[in-house]
């Protein structure tokens, strides 16, 4: 009996932890899908955008998918709609900037893959095909390589 009340205390405290949002000041751009927010209480957070996976550095548009995100989010104040952590602790969540959609305007752009592994949004699979069938940014190279699989091969090359 105890334990069952101790594992469900432990989902709604996950529950309740990610059905907040929350507030901050973007402080740092990593890459396209990742940057640092700091909160009221001066405490950071690494964010890494929900449903999305843009193109690493080194990779062809990793620079051009980097300097999108800033011109949207650097300084600025953005609310953050967590849906989990990942296994590098980071907060995994939708962002939005004043009414802008920040995971959607990368899909839009052309600069961010819909990561279907991990959100299976039909929204987000449209606007990833809209920005295939306009050629938009990593849609204009004949075979563009989704980041993950450029980890995968890179992590492989530095282990032989």
């Amino acid at each position: 009996m105890r334990l069952s009340l101790f594992v469900a205390f432990l989902f709604l405290t996950n529950v309740l932890l990610y059905a907040q949002s929350y507030t901050g000041k973007v402080v740092k751009i990593a890459d396209g899908d990742t940057f640092t927010i700091l909160l009221d209480n001066k405490q950071q957070k690494k964010i890494r955008l929900h449903g999305v996976d843009c193109p690493e550095k080194g990779q062809d548009f990793g620079a051009v998918a980097k300097e999108y995100i800033s011109s949207l989010i650097a300084g600025k104040s953005v609310t953050i709609l967590p849906t989990k952590k990942d296994r590098y602790g980071r907060i995994v969540a939708i962002v939005k900037v004043d009414t802008t959609n920040v995971n959607e305007s990368l899909l839009r752009a052309g600069l961010a893959w819909h990561y279907k592994e991990y959100d299976n949004t039909q929204r987000w699979a449209d606007l990833e095909h809209q920005a295939q069938h306009h050629h938009r940014k990593i849609w204009s190279a004949k075979n563009p390589t989704p980041p993950w699989q450029w980890r995968k091969r890179k992590k492989a090359r530095s282990n032989s």
